[in-house]
């Protein structure tokens, strides 16, 4: 069985998420789209809400993606989360030219620190190659409509008060 992490802070998913995640789901047998802990970022969203708001957009997609795919957080190093659940490759998502730079850096260091571990990149659908999860943050500080970028339940939680 072939295993793959999708990483990613996804503060908050977006449909350009979802888009990697459903054609991912279909290369791999499992899908684990690892949630990432990061203590030196102020996420807008708690641990918790992303896990919830992932399994609820989860639970949208076709059963038989829905099957394939998992969530779990994580910190640390994406490499060693990796071989924790046993996946042989790390999915990226690519939204333009400019993301490949860095991404391609990270991937040729993750490659150095676990050579078992390869990344695959899969480019964003082109309806979704605007999206970011900074964008989408932004855009909802400002009562902004996000309701076209993000799933339902990431669009609920965007638009509840702001905790203090």
């Amino acid at each position: 069985m072939t295993t793959a992490l999708y990483p990613g802070s996804f503060d908050p998913i977006t449909l350009g998420h979802l888009d990697v995640i459903g054609r991912a789901a279909g290369l791999f047998d499992r899908l684990v789209v690892g949630v990432l802990v990061n203590p030196r970022k102020a996420p807008l969203l708690s641990v918790e809400e992303r896990m919830t708001v992932i399994g609820e957009a989860f639970a949208e997609m076709p059963l038989d993606v829905q099957q394939r795919l998992e969530a779990a957080s994580f910190d640390g190093l994406t490499v060693d989360f990796a071989r924790r659940i046993g996946a042989g490759f790390i999915v990226r998502g690519l939204r333009a030219v400019s993301d490949f730079e860095s991404e391609l850096q990270m991937a040729h260091t993750n490659r150095k620190l676990a050579r078992e571990v390869d990344t695959v990149f899969l480019m964003t659908a082109l309806e979704h190659a605007y999206l970011s999860s900074t964008l989408v943050r932004e855009i909802a500080a400002f009562g902004g409509d996000v309701s076209r970028m993000v799933p339902p339940a990431a669009a609920r939680r965007l638009a509840a008060p702001v905790k203090e």
